[in-house]
């Protein structure tokens, strides 16, 4: 491994932990020329996720446009960056378990709702508002009813 500091390649692994429930590897590092230690992250490389919008247009999964659409869906919530990883991690997780390359993006925003909804109520409603397109304050209300229904229903 390269050394981000000195560019000498080599270097010595200090500490290894696994993270993202054992998807990644995190290795503590100390280059032998500069001395200075850095970290570096292992992942497994997977045949890449393609998405089918609903027009037919196909692009590259992208973990990155879905982190940014669920921040602004949390924005000014009690929602961490950490929380924000998990759900995206669990729905990238699923993806790849279940499709060998093609997803339909309905499924994608689908599965992205019901996650939200169980973190966050007010952010399910801001995601769903952009996702399912709402035209005016009924579609607010139409989103809404299920939820308020639920939360008014006595403990079983």
């Amino acid at each position: 491994m390269r050394c981000p500091f000195c560019r000498a390649d080599d270097d010595r692994v200090i500490d290894s932990r696994a993270g993202d429930d054992g998807a990644t590897i995190r290795r503590r590092r100390e280059c032998l020329g500069c001395r200075r230690r850095f970290t570096t992250y292992e992942r497994v490389e997977r045949q890449p996720l393609t998405v089918t919008k609903k027009g037919g247009v196909r692009e590259p999964f992208d973990r990155d446009k879905i982190k940014r659409g669920l921040a602004k869906a949390c924005w000014k919530r009690p929602i961490t960056e950490d929380d924000i990883e998990q759900v995206v991690a669990a729905l990238e997780g699923e993806l790849y378990g279940t499709y060998d390359g093609d997803v339909p993006s309905r499924v994608i925003g689908e599965r992205l709702m019901e996650l939200l909804r169980a973190l966050d109520q007010v952010a399910f409603v801001r995601f769903a508002s952009v996702y399912r397109e709402f035209k005016d304050v009924r579609d607010f209300v139409d989103e809404l009813e299920p939820i308020l229904a639920e939360s008014h229903r006595p403990p079983a």
